[in-house]
């Protein structure tokens, strides 16, 4: 047991350290080749922050353990908003400028559904897998294309964000250590879960929905929270709903095209309906007054709370 506790700690430390690492070494090499800082940034923001996720899910396929790399995918999308996003509110009053997210916002909203259409006959096949890859393709071309329409102050906060050395021998460095540390991290955190999840009395399902959710999402609330006492809300709420983008139709779509993935009609009874619910609560500071306040925070953390709590209880379903 403590053996496992270890190695699942180990393993989030090194996908932390391998997260930051290919972050840098991508905005770096990204702005050499010709890349503009902004453009690096919208990038950066739709994907790279939940590579580390990614690398989880994809050695949880490998290892023949589907249900966790599920569970992972979904429940990061839950902590994204009710973890990562009430921190960081909490931290610092947010303010939201990027028009962009709107619509990202709502096709976020949308894809939770079409998942949960999708998983109706029980699971996910390739071709659906591969339909929502292209989704995402299309959703990051078409915030390239409205990236021209931001303003001045939400255009220099994403190239603050972007901005990082552009050595070349560097950033080929901090690449190489990302894919050693995402690579044995993640090979950590799932062969730590099984034995794990049997001590908590936890299936695979619920281990990557709350423990290994929870846990790769910690490094990114840190992160946020610092975000937030820059004056930096764009790069907060660009990063939750980039991020949960990336989960529901990158990650899910890479699984279910490497393989089909089950999907179990509680999970979609339940665990799906509850990521749209915590989507859903972005809607009063995309559409409203375009702040997220301390007590808004709050709210959302007091949310992420009853939600672990609940899944706890649901344990013996």
């Amino acid at each position: 047991m403590f053996e496992a506790i270890g190695l699942f700690l180990l393993g989030l430390v090194l996908l932390a350290l391998g997260g930051d690492s290919v972050v840098k070494g991508a905005s770096g090499l990204a702005q050499r080749a010709g890349l503009s800082p902004f453009t690096t940034g919208l990038l950066l923001v739709a994907f790279a922050t939940s590579l580390p996720e990614l690398a989880v899910n994809l050695h949880a396929v490998a290892s023949g353990q589907q249900s966790l790399a599920l569970g992972n995918a979904v429940g990061s999308n839950i902590a994204n908003v009710g973890l990562t996003l009430g921190l960081a509110a909490l931290a610092a009053p947010l303010v939201v400028e990027w028009r962009a997210l709107n619509p990202l916002w709502l096709v976020l909203v949308v894809a939770t559904v079409v998942l949960a259409v999708l998983g109706l006959d029980g699971g996910i096949s390739r071709i659906e897998g591969l339909g929502l890859v292209v989704a995402f393709v299309a959703v990051v071309a078409f915030a390239m294309r409205r990236a021209g329409e931001e303003s001045p102050e939400v255009r220099a906060e994403i190239e603050d964000y972007a901005r990082t050395s552009q050595e070349l021998g560097q950033n080929l460095l901090r690449f190489v250590a990302a894919a050693a540390l995402l690579y044995f991290g993640s090979r950590f955190v799932v062969r730590s879960a099984q034995p794990l999840g049997e001590a908590l009395g936890l299936t695979p399902l619920l281990m990557g929905l709350l423990p290994v959710a929870i846990g790769t999402a910690l490094p990114e609330a840190a992160a946020a929270i610092a975000a937030a006492r820059r004056g930096q809300g764009d790069v907060v709420a660009g990063h939750v709903i980039g991020s949960s983008l990336f989960n529901v139709l990158v990650v899910v779509g890479v699984v279910a095209m490497i393989n089909p993935l089950p999907m179990p009609g509680s999970f979609v009874r339940l665990e799906l309906p509850a990521a749209l619910a915590f989507a859903l609560m972005l809607y009063p500071v995309l559409r409203g007054d375009l702040r997220v306040s301390r007590r808004e925070g709050a709210v959302l953390l007091v949310a992420f709370a009853a939600w672990v709590v609940y899944e706890l209880l649901l344990i013996n379903r």
